[in-house]
């Protein structure tokens, strides 16, 4: 059994896998030590992996390492199997790494657009042969709307929520169309380039905010909640298999 946690920039989120398949999972503002001794208490782990953007308790990372069998805490340098062209590898998070493998697991041999749709958007590509090229980073739909608020003297802060229109009739509306819209045309043509220099381009749209978009993204796309810990089981299988 595996243990796989990912400390968010907005929450925390921990899964429980058992070979590959995910058998449990939880979401905590903020983890605490007695959480991770209960799930201990309730299943047999041997194998644990912790990846991070944000901070952390030490007290955590300490039980992990004194308590189980295996203990990985993800990083640019950790062994993963696919090859990293990052050049800037000491600076790439450990979320993009996460669903980059994650993302190869499924389209193994294939080039692939992952859609990290978080706190801030990633645009990561994965070649056919396996390879790590690169991708960019955008704000989320709530770093959008914040920003607007915070910037302007007079812009309200408006909640992101799944009504799209193309043109806004009032301040709030023209805010969250604006936003909302603005991400879409910027998925779309981030997309439709791909695809003209990448035949069989795949796209896979995972993160918080997908739900507003992924009925609204013309190209066929593939929708994977769990791609991070996908990822992440199979960094810990593949470590632990070669260790």
């Amino acid at each position: 059994m595996n243990l796989l946690l990912d400390f968010g920039n907005t929450n925390t989120k921990i899964a429980v896998y058992n070979n590959k398949e995910i058998v449990d999972s939880h979401t905590f503002k903020e983890l605490q030590l007695s959480d991770i001794k209960n799930l201990k208490h309730s299943s047999s782990i041997n194998n644990v992996i912790l990846s991070s953007v944000s901070k952390y308790k030490e007290e955590i990372k300490n039980y992990l390492r004194n308590n189980f069998e295996n203990f990985i805490e993800l990083n640019s340098n950790t062994p993963i199997p696919i090859e990293l062209k990052y050049t800037g590898k000491q600076t790439l998070g450990n979320d993009r790494i996460a669903t980059s493998v994650g993302a190869n697991n499924i389209f193994p041999n294939t080039n692939v657009l992952v859609i990290d749709m978080g706190t801030a958007i990633t645009f990561d590509f994965i070649n056919s042969k396996n390879q790590f090229v690169g991708g960019n980073i955008s704000p989320g739909v709530n770093l959008r709307l914040k920003s607007l608020n915070e910037h302007t003297h007079k812009l309200p802060l408006v909640k992101k929520n799944k009504k799209f229109q193309l043109i806004g009739t009032d301040t709030n509306s023209a805010i969250l169309f604006g936003v909302e819209n603005g991400i879409l045309f910027e998925v779309e043509g981030y997309i439709n380039k791909l695809k003209n220099e990448y035949k069989n381009l795949k796209i896979i749209l995972t993160g918080g905010d997908t739900f507003l978009f992924e009925k609204m993204i013309k190209n066929p796309i593939f929708v994977k909640s769990n791609l991070l810990f996908q990822g992440l089981n199979r960094i810990l299988n593949y470590n632990v298999k070669n260790n």
